[in-house]
């Protein structure tokens, strides 16, 4: 990982001062961040990714000490999980507090808050918060709705920089380490549950809480990436259970596939982009995005991914591609 740069994290602070949007890797993905609690910057975000208002944001913040200044009615299991899991790909939704505006929750009365791992990220939300415990709203930095960043050049392809760009500054920490978006946990009601599935998995959560932790409802609040379709290339993406036979039955388009070694036997000439698909889901995770980008990139007429293994490791991958592919 490249060793922060503290010149360019003055300059971010400096255009978030300014009501500002600047791209920040995070162990995840890159995030599209602005000052959480400037409306006029909040707003520039949705602009920019042409996200709907009524869908949330997330706030990321120092630490567990921030807590309080974003939330209120905070359970215990909230101060549990972000000694565990803090800093790292995990967002709890707990009760907002009057320091949060409807412009962050989409009017919900719960608010999403995490504290990211990447050095890049910690050292710019730590230079701008100061004393003041103040907070980075940041979606995905990409188009809404589209494979979300996890490379400078992924924002730079899709959003653009300024002056020809959405953005007004891209923090080009390298390559995101966990490669999807952060698991997101409700702790707002009167038990836990998974409202996004992420690199925390479900065992990882119940192991802390010592109790079941479900998958959210549909009274469960609005989040980021709940939406069916979401995370999806421009060229269609299209989920095989026999990538053989789907490959065979798909001889008259192009196609760019990605499937286990063992279903990789031969490569049809109307396979003009082929990947290996790794075979642990934490390497799945970090490859995923970067493959769909080059994937949608390879001027096929469709996208053909083996179904990947199922369990509880591999729900935030299975959750991706079937989104993906809706």
């Amino acid at each position: 990982m490249q060793a922060v740069d503290e010149r360019a994290i003055r300059a971010a602070v400096d255009v978030l001062e300014c009501s500002g949007l600047v791209a920040m890797p995070t162990e995840t993905v890159y995030g599209l961040a602005a000052n959480a609690e400037d409306e006029k910057a909040v707003r520039k975000i949705f602009e920019a990714k042409n996200r709907p208002t009524t869908h949330p944001l997330i706030v990321h913040i120092t630490g567990e000490e921030a807590l309080d200044h974003w939330a209120t009615n905070i359970p215990q299991s909230a101060y549990i999980l972000a000694r565990r899991f803090w800093p790292g790909p995990l967002t709890m939704i707990l009760k907002k507090s009057d320091a949060v505006g409807d412009w962050i929750t989409g009017g919900q009365d719960s608010v999403g808050l995490r504290c990211p791992s990447h050095p890049w990220a910690m050292a710019l939300i730590k230079a701008f918060a100061g004393k003041h415990h103040r907070g980075l709203a940041a979606p995905s930095a990409n188009t809404f709705g589209r494979i979300s960043p996890t490379t400078a050049q992924h924002v730079r392809d899709d959003l653009g920089e300024k002056p020809k760009g959405k953005v007004d500054f891209i923090l080009d920490g390298g390559d995101c380490e966990v490669g999807v978006e952060s698991t997101i946990i409700n702790l707002s009601g009167e038990h836990p549950e998974i409202l996004r599935h992420g690199a925390v998995t479900r065992k990882m959560l119940e192991e802390a809480l010592g109790c079941a932790v479900p998958d959210g409802g549909q009274d469960s609040p609005r989040v980021s990436g709940s939406l069916k379709s979401h995370y999806a290339p421009k060229t269609k993406v299209m989920l095989s259970d026999n990538i053989a036979s789907d490959i065979e039955k798909f001889k008259d388009m192009k196609l760019a596939v990605m499937a286990s070694e063992k279903a990789l036997v031969q490569t049809p000439s109307h396979v003009v982009k082929w990947f290996v698909a790794p075979d642990n889901a934490i390497d799945y995770m970090h490859v995923l995005y970067v493959r769909l980008h080059e994937l949608d990139q390879a001027g096929a007429d469709r996208i053909l991914i083996e179904t990947p293994p199922t369990g509880d490791a591999w729900n935030a991958v299975q959750d991706r591609l079937a989104r993906a592919s809706a």
